[in-house]
């Protein structure tokens, strides 16, 4: 695999020597215990590793919380408990800097592309969705579930996905003949779920991995007559639906694009229908701080798209949304189970190189900090027509 921006360190002394000074205060505001070449620096929270120090800095001066992510893919700095760490950082997001220096991140931060063209969409399903059925299968569980489970008590994580699942389809409304449209179909599992209550399903994607292997799963499970998988943008939905289900699939649409995904759906839903949408939400202060901004994520894991806040998602529709329903702490516990099975995993065997593997683990634990600290949140959201 090709990495340029990682076998390279910028160059800026200046932007180097005030990431250095940024770093000593959120170390000491942190009480970070730091791990350097010619020793420790002691302090009661949790440990950073800078192996190079220089390169360290030099990223961060260069490119902030991207160059953060960049210098760990390299290997210039680790921390034995890496998401613990970036709780830290996530909990004191908005004041690590001083407020004196936070409009200079204007100056420097790259503009995030706002591409959500059906074209776009598709090349940026592919750069994820498509790199391995394999590899998601070495995290995942029996399920292939890619989004947050819903727990109780000591459940598996299949048993928590699954929870997941049906109260989704409980708040849609799907029983015995529902005709379902599941916007987003990852592996298959919704749909077989919907099927089993006795619904005709359309489930769409633009992914063609995720097609094949969803309908593997669907045809294993016996509800090939009940299930098509269509390799279709939301854009291109035909038919009208008692049901509309989607599960974690509006972060990847653009901010753009989201009055015309709401569109998309009111215009298929049968009066008296009902949406069920699992979304990836922040505050709605820091999604207008922050919108713009092209991140780590954006650039290494899911090219386009936005994280909404609640107050986004109603002001892009003239649905009404009815129901709330959120738990967070439980995609935290998600993430947690994956990264530890990711860690397990071979994925050297699977085509992948040390900087990939590096790659994921810091997004998984990124994410799952982002959930710890409360910076994000996950809901199940009902919308339904105006009476």
């Amino acid at each position: 695999m090709n990495w340029p921006d990682i076998e390279r360190v910028p160059r800026s002394a200046v932007r180097a020597a005030v990431a250095r000074r940024l770093f000593a205060r959120a170390a000491s505001r942190l009480s970070l215990e730091v791990e350097l070449p010619d020793g420790v620096r002691p302090g009661t929270g949790p440990r950073i590793v800078l192996h190079r120090p220089d390169a360290f800095f030099h990223r961060v001066g260069a490119y902030g919380l991207i160059g953060l992510g960049e210098a760990y893919m390299a290997g210039d700095w680790d921390a034995p408990d890496l998401a613990g760490l970036l709780t830290e950082f996530a909990s004191r997001v908005s004041t690590l800097v001083p407020p004196r220096l936070q409009w200079v991140r204007r100056w420097y931060a790259r503009r995030s592309p706002d591409d959500g063209s059906i074209s776009a969409a598709r090349e940026n399903i592919h750069r994820h969705y498509d790199l391995s059925n394999a590899l998601f299968a070495a995290f995942l569980d029996e399920t292939m579930t890619y989004s947050s489970a819903l727990f109780e008590h000591d459940d598996t994580l299949a048993d928590a996905q699954r929870r997941k699942i049906d109260r989704l389809l409980d708040l849609a409304g799907v029983r015995p003949g529902s005709r379902v449209l599941e916007i987003g179909t990852g592996w298959g599992e919704l749909a077989i779920r919907a099927a089993a209550r006795g619904a005709r399903v359309t489930s769409i994607t633009i992914s063609e991995e995720q097609r094949k292997l969803a309908l593997d799963r669907v045809a294993e499970a016996g509800y090939a007559g009940s299930v098509d998988v269509d390799l279709r943008d939301y854009r291109e939905v035909e038919g009208v639906y008692d049901a509309i289900v989607s599960v974690e699939m509006i972060e990847a649409v653009g901010e753009r694009y989201w009055p015309v995904f709401f569109e998309s759906l009111d215009r298929a839903l049968a009066p008296g229908g009902r949406i069920a949408l699992q979304a990836i939400t922040m505050p709605h202060d820091r999604m207008l701080a922050t919108r713009t901004t092209y991140t780590w994520v954006q650039k290494y894991i899911f090219p386009g798209g936005l994280l909404p806040s609640v107050e986004a998602i109603e002001s892009a529709t003239a649905l009404r949304v009815t129901g709330r329903f959120a738990f967070g702490p439980d995609y935290a516990r998600t993430l947690r189970m994956w990264r530890e099975r990711f860690e397990r995993a071979d994925v050297e065997a699977l085509g992948f190189d040390g900087v990939f593997r590096r790659m994921w683990r810091f997004y998984l634990a990124y994410s799952e900090a982002g959930f710890r600290s409360g910076y994000l949140n996950v809901r199940q959201l009902l919308l339904e027509r105006s009476a």
